[in-house]
């Protein structure tokens, strides 16, 4: 390896790792994926000779570049969704998973931490919120670390995290365990659903179930929330779940993809806790699902 490969061998050991910061900070892949390559290039224009921590060094590099994209991100549809605060609620970017074993990176992506109910909370925070949480309570990077990126100190970097770990812990405590019953409890609530069964709905669904729907940018975002509302709409999940099914892994979550002649119409996501479904999030943007290679 000659001495221009070296930087390069490095960075690509670190790449899954920067990859994983990235998307936890912007809930989008691509956007994840130039944030890393923007990393690359200022690796290639920097004097990293006196670095010692090569990974730590790329890490906040990383985190800098996202907090910037953050901070500059335009409202990406007319009609947002919103949560019960009125804040404008964005579904992350899907990360598919399946029942057989996936690549190291792909691993990274689809672990626990980065839930769908998580990463939609994410959402909600501030950008130095984000950034504080994610790169502490994510990836242990220490505060005095994180504080320069902020331009804050190591005590009001730790003041940030600990309010954005209360929201967290508030708006998306953790799932059932056993991925086998969920499964099952997905599987309960599309019989449920397609047998029109109204009262083995409300026995599935949580009282506050919420129900998100992202259509893209030319169809308006819908939100349903409680169970009697979410099991009067069982009539159109069923008609979504008409077609042909695969049950996938979203985010390490049970999910539902559905096709019409072989292409991906709709994508459901499905967060089960105390054996009830507690949230939905249904994928129907045509442009988004292309984008995720599922086939029937």
């Amino acid at each position: 390896m000659n001495g221009e490969d070296f930087p390069a061998a490095r960075f690509e050991e670190h790449r899954p790792h920067l990859r994983a910061v990235a998307y936890r900070m912007l809930g989008s892949l691509s956007e994840a994926e130039d944030a890393v390559q923007e990393a690359w290039f200022k690796l290639e224009r920097a004097d990293t000779s006196a670095v010692t921590n090569l990974g730590g060094w790329l890490t906040t590099v990383v985190g800098r570049v996202c907090l910037d994209l953050l901070r500059s991100r335009a409202a990406r549809r007319e009609d947002p969704m919103q949560d019960r605060d009125g804040r404008e609620v964005r579904l992350p970017d899907p990360v598919i998973g399946g029942a057989q074993a996936v690549d190291p990176e792909h691993e990274i992506l689809m672990a626990d931490s980065v839930g769908i109910a998580l990463m939609i909370v994410l959402e909600t925070l501030s950008p130095a919120e984000r950034l504080a949480f994610v790169l502490h309570d994510l990836f242990s990077v220490p505060f005095d670390e994180i504080a320069p990126v902020l331009g804050r100190t190591a005590a009001s970097t730790r003041q940030l995290a600990s309010r954005a770990r209360r929201r967290v812990q508030g708006a998306a405590p953790a799932p059932d365990a056993d991925l086998a019953l969920r499964r099952e409890v997905v599987a309960a609530f599309l019989a449920a659903a397609r047998g029109g069964d109204f009262d083995a709905l409300l026995a599935i669904l949580d009282p506050e179930v919420v129900a998100r729907n992202d259509g893209g940018v030319l169809r308006p975002g819908l939100v349903r929330r409680g169970a009697t509302e979410v099991a009067s709409g069982a009539s159109v999940f069923a008609a979504r779940f008409a077609g042909e099914t695969r049950l996938v892994l979203v985010n390490g979550e049970p999910a539902v993809a559905v096709f019409a002649d072989g292409r991906p119409v709709s994508l459901a996501a499905f967060t089960v806790r105390g054996g009830k479904v507690v949230a939905m999030d249904i994928f129907t943007d045509p442009e988004r699902l292309a984008r995720l290679g599922l086939s029937a």
